[in-house]
């Protein structure tokens, strides 16, 4: 009996919930039934929630690798734009696939390898791919028409304070206020506007004094009082288009931690603040008021102790090992000097309601600094010994020029008044002095 793997793919986020991807799944078991074909359960693949016009996906990256190291007979899909919505990445796997002996199949579609077959594939990628285009500009332009007239409808999910009503036979769809969270959101504003708090304050005060979030789980913090200090529909005017889609530009700490893809290869931006789309909402805070805290925000932005004045050699890259979490810059101060240090963020007690979630202590950041630089220029004089060796003497000239290069350069204040020797062995923990009158130093790259 021939063995089969399934692939099943739904995009949208409402498909996830309703689980339609079980209904292919299903239908691809009856039909490898009536073929006579042998399906192992590790072999159905399902990507729920991932859009056909990317081949990044979790589950087809699986199937990819399964059809490369081990033979499969078969490959059942329901239809071709459940495999891709673009032909040319219909064409692509399709072809990866023959080339590893898979043969594709779908329930809804050619049943053989005939040049008309192959035809009809093509000519239903291609239709796939223009009604995807067609949806989402028809969506597009719907929804802009509808913010432009006044519509709640497209701004769907309503911020805290706000309960969403939906559209009904007598109604539009509308916000309506909830006393009880409202009071809350005008105590925010005037805190921050009055009283002169900082946001980690009012963060602090809501949990103090126990007040419940929307959810009425988890705990205030500081990035939902900056966001309900930026939103727009306080002061009477909800916002549309405020942000939009483009290519993810990096892929952040959890995903890499996961060792997982992105279910879509696109992250939000916010646009520029002329193009967003006005909507008349319930105030609940006056215009004065709303415009001091953009004031506040913007002098915040530009006067902020977190402002990175001097770049670390490591910034944004440390992870600590025991909780996952990122490290920061922090510094201290002594008699004679000021020491920096790599703190991590788990080991914060203020930022959770249980306390501290890690027990690392921060490292001297010269001392961190010293060894990982240290290491980058050990493992550079490795590899242009090896290439010498192997007779690569081009790249061996470039290895070395560049670490010439690396090795004069200015490293990038530790805040202790020293400078790491890349000659010296950071175990011994050994510094030489800058030099005086030197201007800013630039970051080693």
């Amino acid at each position: 009996m021939s063995n089969a793997a399934i692939y099943a793919r739904v995009s949208s986020a409402r498909q996830k919930e309703q689980e339609t991807i079980r209904s292919q799944t299903v239908a691809l078991h009856t039909h490898a039934e009536q073929l006579g074909l042998d399906v192992p359960e590790q072999w159905v693949f399902e990507d729920d929630g991932h859009s056909g016009a990317s081949l990044v996906r979790p589950a087809l990256e699986r199937l990819r690798d399964l059809v490369c190291q081990v033979p499969v007979d078969v490959l059942l899909v329901y239809s071709p734009d459940r495999l891709a919505r673009k032909y040319a990445y219909q064409a692509l796997l399709i072809e990866e696939f023959a080339k590893a002996g898979t043969t594709v199949m779908f329930v809804k579609g050619p049943r053989s390898d005939s040049p008309e077959d192959a035809l009809l594939v093509q000519f239903q990628g291609m239709i796939a791919e223009y009604e995807r285009a067609q949806i989402a500009e028809r969506c597009r332009r719907g929804k802009k028409h509808m913010a432009q007239q006044g519509g709640v409808n497209v701004l769907s999910g309503a911020p805290y304070g706000y309960r969403y009503m939906k559209k009904s036979d007598i109604s539009a769809a509308f916000y309506e206020v909830v006393e009880a969270e409202a009071k809350v959101v005008r105590m925010v504003f005037e805190a921050y506007t009055q009283q002169g708090l900082s946001i980690n304050a009012i963060a602090r005060m809501l949990n103090n004094r126990q007040i419940a979030t929307r959810t009425g789980k988890g705990r205030w913090e500081r990035s939902t009082v900056w966001g309900m200090l930026r939103n727009p529909a306080y002061r009477g005017t909800a916002c549309y288009g405020k942000t939009e889609q483009r290519p993810r530009q990096r892929v952040t700490r959890p995903l890499r931690q996961r060792k997982a893809l992105p279910s879509r290869d696109v992250g939000g931006h916010e646009r520029p603040r002329a193009e967003w789309i006005e909507v008349p909402v319930p105030a609940l805070v006056s215009e004065e008021m709303f415009a001091l805290a953009q004031e506040q925000l913007e002098n915040n932005k530009r006067h902020s102790p977190r402002h990175t004045i001097e770049p670390t050699l490591l910034q944004g890259m440390l992870v600590c090992e025991q909780c996952g979490y990122g490290l920061y810059r922090a510094s201290t101060h002594t008699s004679k000097q000021r020491l920096n240090y790599y703190r991590c963020i788990g080991s914060d007690g203020y930022r959770r309601l249980n306390g501290p979630v890690c027990t690392n202590r921060p490292i001297r950041q010269d001392y961190l600094d010293q060894f990982v630089w240290s290491e980058i220029i050990r493992l550079l004089e490795e590899e242009m010994l090896e290439a010498a060796r192997n007779l690569e003497f081009e790249r061996a000239a470039q290895l070395r020029d560049k670490l010439n290069e690396l090795k004069g350069a200015p490293t990038i204040k530790s805040g202790s008044g020293w400078s790491p020797s890349v000659s010296d062995d950071p175990a011994k923990k050994i510094w030489e002095p800058r030099s005086k009158g030197r201007g800013k130093r630039k970051v080693a790259r």
